[in-house]
């Protein structure tokens, strides 16, 4: 029983199948970027660890000249491999030392004259997945490299991530002290207000005989209520913790005020003492403050949620820093959260970042990407404007996909409302002399602007399933009240004729299409009429593997 932390056992196993004793209240993510879903490019599927920065520019001619630009695709990001084993002098991450000889300034102000917006990659863990230098442990650090080179894009991976500890330190006694100064305010552990598991324990090597414990899982809280202080500002918080658990670290959120949130740790502990201090740095209002200790880890997807969230307040804090430093306007950070879906971040991705991965990394495989579009197709009530499910990069163009197969699944992923970030070798929509290979089918599809204008629909509404079975029916709401309407033969054998009923996306909350007696249907990739002859259903003729996609609108009086 170890493991219970000194909780007291009856308390232990009272509390194993409580709910959470405290919630976070969060807003929703809003850096004022990422309005609709991204548009771009990424180096992984293409080059992998093959990555350097002559390729990126060959890529970005190709990039700027074939017109991907015009048709809204704006960023170029540099994914996994991109740099160096080693961080500089500084602790700052830098450029592979010979791919990218110059680091990564200068390109980015290269891929900025050239019209473009550069993304860059790292990792929630101690390495990235190409076990190179990550950024838990350093998101303020390496959130100011970032600002000071310009990016403008991030994605976070999840490899080599270490969990945040479900156990919180044993507190004995909290002192406060104005920064710089010595220590001005005690309070003993038994003077807080105590909450759920948390129980005063009495031991006599504690320099007050006791201390808290309980304060695990996110089923005990202990309050300071009334910490009168007689300055406003910056304090160094002190937590005497009794030493327990050499196997396991301890962790406490402080929250103050019920408005910020601060972090403390307690590793993992030699008993050569009785007791330890852990610090960490609050604001306080001058005058009466509340401090509540807890351990908000109740399960993996809470250490997942604040970790990510860790990054993503550095991004905005650092991007603010450096723009202040440098006399210039603040550049904001777009935050691609990219968890593969095991936490559900859906569940708290809006309240974290721009996008979330909703599965794991895609292949060009045709079966695998429609596995990843079923599962995220059902998370539409999720995303919303600047916050947008993620089921990964777009595979047109790569593999044995055929132009069928290639169309519905851009189709799929512009209906989900989902980024559209490319993988495809860029170089290739050129001809050898150079000039645009017009004729190139995957340049069609990733440039149809039908397509590209349903995804970019100002209103960020992820299409709405209706039916989900060899032939799949789904429906977007879109501006001015319109309605996209896509039908998706991934599962039959062969070519199936699907009816369609107007009536059903009127009386439904989500879609909520204008209800009239006439309607304009037009199909995106044809932009052929439907002649509806008066009626309000109508009948779509659709290949295997093939997705149509048409847009309703209700039909203007003469």
């Amino acid at each position: 029983m170890s493991n219970r932390n000194k909780t007291c056992p009856f308390c232990y196993l009272k509390n194993m199948f409580k709910k959470p004793l405290v919630e976070r209240e969060e807003e929703v993510f809003n850096n004022g970027v990422l309005l609709t879903p991204p548009m771009g490019w990424s180096s992984w599927n293409c080059f992998r660890n093959k990555i350097s920065e002559e390729k990126i520019l060959e890529v970005a001619r190709a990039y700027q000249k074939s017109g991907l630009i015009d048709a809204g695709y704006k960023y170029i990001n540099l994914d996994d491999d991109w740099h160096s084993s080693l961080r500089d002098e500084n602790g700052e991450l830098q450029g592979d030392l010979s791919k990218f000889p110059r680091n990564i300034a200068p390109l980015v102000k290269d891929l900025n004259d050239m019209g473009l917006k550069v993304g860059i990659y790292s990792s929630n863990g101690t390495l990235t997945c190409e076990d190179l230098p990550a950024s838990e442990g350093n998101e303020d650090r390496d959130a100011y490299t970032f600002a000071k080179w310009g990016i403008e894009y991030f994605k976070y991976d999840f490899c080599h991530n270490e969990p945040i500890s479900p156990y919180a330190p044993l507190v004995s006694l909290m002192s406060l002290a104005p920064l710089g100064e010595k220590e001005k305010y005690v309070f003993s552990a038994d003077t807080a207000h105590l909450e759920g598991s948390a129980r005063v324990m009495k031991d006599k090597k504690m320099p007050n005989g006791i201390y808290v414990s309980g304060l695990d899982k996110n089923k005990g809280s202990m309050t300071f209520e009334n910490v009168n202080v007689e300055e406003a500002g910056k304090y160094a918080l002190t937590l005497i913790v009794k030493k327990y658990g050499l196997k396991f670290d301890k962790y406490a959120s402080i929250l103050v005020n019920d408005k910020n949130y601060y972090e403390i740790y307690t590793p993992g502990c030699h008993q050569f003492n009785d007791y330890t201090r852990c610090q960490t740095i609050v604001e306080l209002e001058k005058g009466a403050n509340t401090i509540k200790i807890y351990n908000p880890i109740g399960t993996r997807i809470d250490s997942a949620h604040i970790l990510y969230k860790r990054m993503s307040d550095a991004l905005i804090r650092q991007t603010n820093r450096y723009a202040k430093e440098n006399n210039t306007e603040v550049k904001p950070i777009g935050y691609s959260i990219c968890e593969w879906g095991k936490n559900a971040p859906y569940k708290w991705g809006k309240f974290t970042g721009n996008l979330w991965r909703t599965t794991p990394d895609i292949r060009p495989w045709f079966f695998y990407i429609k596995m990843l579009y079923r599962h995220t197709v059902k998370l539409y009530k999720y995303a919303g404007v600047g916050t947008y499910n993620d089921p990964d990069m777009l595979e047109v163009g790569n593999g044995k996909l055929t132009p069928t197969q290639n169309r519905a699944h851009f189709s799929l992923w512009c209906m989900m409302a989902s980024p559209l970030i490319l993988g495809n070798d860029l170089r290739k929509f050129l001809l050898p002399n150079g000039e645009v290979d017009t004729n190139n089918e995957t340049l069609k599809i990733v440039t149809n602007k039908n397509l590209i204008a349903i995804d970019q629909d100002k209103l960020c509404m992820p299409a709405k399933p209706f039916k989900l079975g060899f032939v799949d029916i789904l429906a977007r709401p879109l501006e001015n009240d319109r309605l996209a309407v896509a039908v998706f033969n991934g599962y039959g054998l062969g070519n199936k004729k699907v009816k369609i009923d107007l009536n059903k996306f009127v009386k439904d909350s989500y879609t909520h299409l204008v209800d009239t007696k006439e309607y304009e249907v037009v199909e995106q990739w044809t932009n052929e009429k439907v002649d509806l002859q008066g009626s309000t259903k109508f009948v779509v003729d659709v290949d295997r593997c093939e997705a149509k996609v048409f847009v309703v609108s209700p039909k203007k009086e003469n």
